[in-house]
């Protein structure tokens, strides 16, 4: 690979890591081209972006980010990125999903926040974390259940006298 191939590389994959709310480091050896297409078309159907990757030039990429030394352990051998940029959980999810069916995939690592997750912790961390539209929904909840209980106790009292009047007019 030429010099400016390689410059081009390392600045695609820092633009990527600059822009990204999350990323999952996946194993992938033993998989098919089939199973990766697969693989591939989950991700961008959830708007992930899925690269493999030369661990080199994401060294070269992350220089100077403060969590680069702890993933020393996960930028060895053959090294995929799924990183995503509106949910954060969205790759995490979406993988977790892939791995029940095919186990050749590995979950090295995930990146949140400056925050480096093990294997485990995106799976069952990163992956539980609601989605846009699921946090939206939770919120509305929560903003609505005082006017909801509002309209319960004003309702209340009329309610009441209705009830009342029926049974005086069963009664008489």
């Amino acid at each position: 690979m030429l010099r400016s191939e390689k410059s081009q590389q390392i600045d695609f994959i820092k633009s990527r890591f600059d822009k990204m709310t999350s990323a999952v480091f996946v194993d992938f050896q033993g998989m098919t081209v089939e199973e990766v297409t697969k693989l591939r078309d989950g991700l961008r159907a959830k708007g992930v972006e899925y690269k493999v990757v030369k661990n080199k030039l994401v060294r070269h990429a992350l220089k100077g980010a403060p969590w680069l030394k702890g993933l020393d352990s996960t930028l060895k051998g053959m090294t995929g990125v799924a990183w995503s940029y509106e949910e954060p959980s969205a790759a995490a999810k979406v993988l977790k999903e892939f791995i029940k069916e095919n186990e050749k995939l590995k979950i090295k690592a995930g990146l949140l926040e400056g925050q480096i997750l093990d294997g485990k912790g995106v799976e069952n961390q990163l992956a539980a974390l609601p989605g846009k539209n699921e946090a939206r929904a939770a919120l509305l909840a929560t903003l609505m259940a005082p006017a909801q209980r509002m309209v319960t106790l004003l309702s209340a009292p009329a309610g009441n006298f209705v009830r009342l009047l029926k049974a005086k007019e069963q009664k008489g």
